[in-house]
């Protein structure tokens, strides 16, 4: 039970899902409780099996698909121009942060042996491109995340389609249950999507999980300072 509790350390498929199950359930109970007890008023925390009819209606009679995918397409449009425009010039708030640091990173070393080799400077820019972008992709999936949340402000405000519409428009009517099934919804497709682009992550870098597993295993990789100091000496 101790190992549950330990700082950075691995644990199976199979505790990790358990894990995951119980928190869920832990929820869910605690719902139920709170509503069948009617500790909280119905306006503010609607009954389960309510959000679970009126999820049903969502699909049925909300189009709730075409509403997802409305906001999900949004989020891609301004997901692409950002990423477009951000990663050669570096702009867009959260993006100009993490494109410097990550170019930063980028070791020198490789610099120093792409010169060696005679390369020139588009060939090294194109370098700390390449070097660089897995990281900026990966923290794509946290930008996607903060344009969820603002895209679901966006559409309460001003839009007639999306699921911040939906929801805005269950509100108005005081329909709560909706409004907790559209919430819940929300939750759901935003994290389908995220899965995916985590998936995109591990087939378009897979040697990331590789240099991961060979750092915790502390196992020795020879730096690119070294291969440039041996060719150096003629080692």
């Amino acid at each position: 039970m101790s190992d549950l509790f330990s700082i950075r350390k691995e644990v199976s498929p199979r505790v990790r899902w358990t894990l995951a199950f119980s928190s869920w359930a832990f929820l869910v109970l605690l719902w139920i409780v709170l509503t069948q007890w009617e500790i909280l008023p119905p306006f503010s925390l609607p009954k389960p099996l309510g959000v679970i009819r009126a999820f049903g209606k969502l699909w049925t009679e909300y189009d709730l698909l075409g509403n997802v995918f409305q906001s999900w397409w949004r989020i891609a449009q301004a997901f692409f121009w950002c990423a477009v425009v951000a990663i050669p010039l570096g702009m867009f708030f959260y993006l100009l942060a993490v494109v410097v640091e990550e170019a930063n990173r980028v070791d020198n070393a490789l610099l120093e042996t792409a010169y060696t080799l005679g390369a020139r400077q588009r060939h090294a820019l194109w370098l700390v491109f390449r070097a660089s972008f897995p990281a900026i992709f990966a923290s794509f999936r946290i930008l996607y995340d903060i344009g969820w949340t603002y895209v679901i402000l966006a559409e309460m405000v001003n839009a007639r389609k999306g699921v911040g519409y939906m929801v805005e428009a269950a509100r108005k009517v005081l329909d709560f249950e909706r409004v907790y099934a559209g919430i819940i919804a929300i939750g759901i497709a935003a994290f389908l999507f995220r899965f995916l682009l985590t998936f995109l992550e591990s087939r378009l870098f897979p040697w990331r999980k590789t240099a991961a597993a060979l750092a915790d295993t502390g196992a020795a990789v020879p730096s690119a300072t070294a291969h440039l100091k041996a060719a150096k000496h003629g080692a």
